[in-house]
């Protein structure tokens, strides 16, 4: 055979299959929830890897009654094993055809309805090759199991093999409808708010928001308590007059502005978390991604 026509060289690697088994065990400290994943049998995934330490000559898991441990050898290799599956995950991800023209965002409930889609045409406005397809479960999705492309969740920034970007501090105070203001005030002092209803009384903002306002007890939640739970739902019920809530003022810009809503005291309160803008590292250079990571940063920029 002529020498450029010879087939590159390749390292003696192991069989795939076997790799896959241990990252999953791995990953997973448990070979039953590695075979579930990777819909194996148990013994199947336990050959897989004893095929690959008997390849390496190492044992990579230490054999514990009722459970499995990596050993040190394993540990040593488990994080560029995962490297390597997210490198490949990310390549052909890349490869979809949806995947240059649909960007997959799941994001938290009143971020998305209140700043996120009141805003999404300047997106498309400068993007109209790509469309946005939101996700509202509210949950930390897998990236490396599911089809999203990015995400925004509330937090302290730090997830394991995700790129994170600030958004918006999470700081919040009482708000409620002017007319139930004339109803239920004038408060003086924020002690004296906490007589009128409010809404979502159990929530742990409104402790924290008494903490930072110097009233040591919160009272508990009157009979009859409403509870939405979703910030969006709140501030709809505050506008209607039914209680005072307890929300971001960055969510209602708009109501605030045109009188919707008012907020009784100046004093904002926060439990040091923030929104964040979530991706895969390993796919921090995709177009669509750098696309609407720009976007969004630029968005809160020029918004203050």
């Amino acid at each position: 055979m002529p020498k450029d026509l010879e087939p590159p060289f390749r390292p003696n690697l192991p069989p795939l299959t076997a790799v896959r088994a241990f990252e999953a065990a791995a990953r997973h400290q448990s070979f039953t929830k590695a075979a579930e994943e990777l819909g194996m049998t148990q013994a199947a995934v336990s050959y897989q890897v004893k095929l690959l330490e008997d390849r390496l000559g190492k044992a990579l898991f230490n054999r514990l009654p009722k459970k499995i441990e990596l050993s040190d050898v394993g540990r040593r290799l488990a994080p560029a094993v995962a490297t390597a599956f997210q490198g490949l995950h990310a390549a052909f991800a890349e490869l979809r055809e949806t995947d240059s023209s649909v960007l997959a965002v799941t994001v938290v409930h009143t971020f998305a309805t209140n700043w996120l889609v009141p805003r999404l045409g300047a997106f498309q406005q400068q993007h109209p090759e790509i469309s946005v397809r939101i996700d509202l479960s509210g949950r930390n999705v897998d990236f490396t199991r599911e089809e999203f492309d990015l995400g925004i969740r509330g937090g302290r920034g730090k997830w394991p093999d995700l790129r994170s970007h600030l958004l918006l501090p999470i700081s919040f105070t009482p708000l409620c409808s002017p007319d139930f203001l004339k109803r239920h005030g004038p408060w003086n002092a924020p002690a004296d708010l906490l007589r009128a209803p409010r809404l979502d009384a159990h929530d742990e903002w409104w402790r924290l928001w008494c903490e930072a306002a110097g009233i040591p007890h919160t009272p508990p939640a009157a009979p009859g308590n409403v509870s939405l739970d979703v910030q969006s739902l709140l501030g709809t019920a505050a506008i209607a007059g039914q209680g005072v809530a307890i929300l971001m003022p960055a969510f209602f810009t708009a109501d605030i502005a045109a009188g919707r809503l008012v907020q009784p005291f100046p004093l904002m309160a926060t439990d040091d978390t923030a929104y964040w803008l979530v991706y895969p590292e390993a796919r921090q250079n995709v177009r669509k991604i750098r696309a609407f990571r720009d976007w969004i940063l630029g968005e809160l920029k020029a918004s203050g």
